[in-house]
């Protein structure tokens, strides 16, 4: 009898273990979700998502992600519907967490939101006729109290400018190391924040009345220096992609980012910023086209064709539109005043943009 008890026990020891080891090594079930990945969406469409699991799986819950950012749950497979009409545009991830007997298991797929129409076409009309500088390779430009600010680019040559918009002469200057090449520039209370391209990338902290050099800081946003813009509570920066970066206005670190896209897909060489009443103004950089931005989303809202601005036809030997291109866009926050000029351009123009 003895060794009958014994003889039980060792079998159901070795069944409870055989057991034990498959649950173990019991592989993880086949998920699915769609949509598919990199399935193009225009903002306001709704999104239809839906997780697929094998009949034998009992979820306890299953939690929906959007960029790692939870967004919905449910108990079943059933479909759910995402609202994009406030996602910022571009690359987005969708992830599904199926929760089930203490374990979790995650399936994901990603879509590309578009802007929700076509920008808007607007034209211009010059109001008014500046001179400008020949030699100022235009990076950044400025208006504020009556002066324009200007940073300038090119080996050897870059500088931050106070102009005299009448006359176009040169107030103030600060000369750049002949290492740095400059980019664009933004005014933050008393100080002047001044980029440079690459090779080497830093910010420049300038005191805005002595135009003296407080502070230089590595910066490493992005792939290269380009734009700047301060709306009142942060910085933004483009880096010759399609991405415009926020930065912290007290240290000049990024605490998010923007994609640019139109209803057809991303618009790169975003390039000289303005912050004009709510938008993002910005040239693209290497054509006669000036953007207005959401943002908060990135959707290009209207797109103005400044072709004829300075003609090919009127130009004297020497220039090109690969060299010196449109760029520089100034915001007179309190006349209302919008001024546009190019690199090396002889005149700077008043603007005002119409629809066509």
């Amino acid at each position: 009898m003895k060794n009958k008890i014994i003889l039980l026990f060792a079998v159901l020891t070795i069944v409870a273990c055989g057991c034990s080891c498959g649950n173990k090594n019991k592989p993880e079930a086949v998920l699915s979700i769609s949509p598919e990945a990199g399935t193009n969406y225009k903002q306001g469409q709704d999104v239809t998502v839906k997780i697929s699991y094998p009949a034998d799986v009992k979820p306890d819950s299953i939690v929906y992600l959007l960029d790692s950012i939870r967004f919905a749950s449910k108990k079943d497979s059933s479909a759910l519907s995402l609202k994009t009409d406030t996602i910022p545009l571009g690359p987005r991830g969708i992830t599904a967490k199926l929760y089930s007997g203490g374990k979790s298991q995650d399936v994901s797929t990603n879509i590309v939101l578009l802007a929700g129409k076509a920008p808007e076409e607007y034209t211009y009309k010059v109001e008014k006729v500046y001179p400008h500088d020949t030699t100022s390779y235009t990076e950044g430009l400025l208006y504020q109290d009556g002066y324009l600010y200007e940073s300038t680019g090119e080996p050897k040559h870059s500088k931050l400018l106070k102009v005299n918009l009448e006359t176009g002469k040169v107030i103030q200057e600060a000369k750049l190391d002949p290492k740095y090449f400059g980019e664009g520039s933004a005014i933050i209370g008393d100080k002047i924040i001044m980029l440079t391209y690459r090779d080497p990338r830093v910010c420049f902290v300038f005191d805005k009345n002595t135009f003296k050099l407080e502070k230089t800081l590595p910066y490493s946003v992005g792939v290269e220096g380009w734009g700047l813009t301060f709306d009142g509570k942060k910085l933004y920066t483009d880096d010759s992609t399609n991405r415009i970066w926020f930065l912290d206005k007290n240290d000049y670190r990024p605490t998010g980012f923007i994609d640019v896209y139109d209803d057809k897909g991303p618009i790169e060489s975003v390039n000289e910023l303005e912050y004009v009443d709510g938008k993002l103004y910005s040239n693209v950089y290497l054509t006669d086209t000036i953007l207005m931005i959401n943002p908060k989303t990135g959707a290009v809202l209207q797109r103005i064709d400044m072709k004829n601005l300075w003609p090919m036809s009127q130009r004297p030997a020497g220039y090109d539109n690969a060299e010196n291109v449109l760029n520089g866009i100034a915001w007179d926050e309190k006349g209302k005043r919008l001024f546009v000029t190019g690199k090396k351009w002889p005149h700077l123009y008043q603007v005002k943009f119409v629809k066509k």
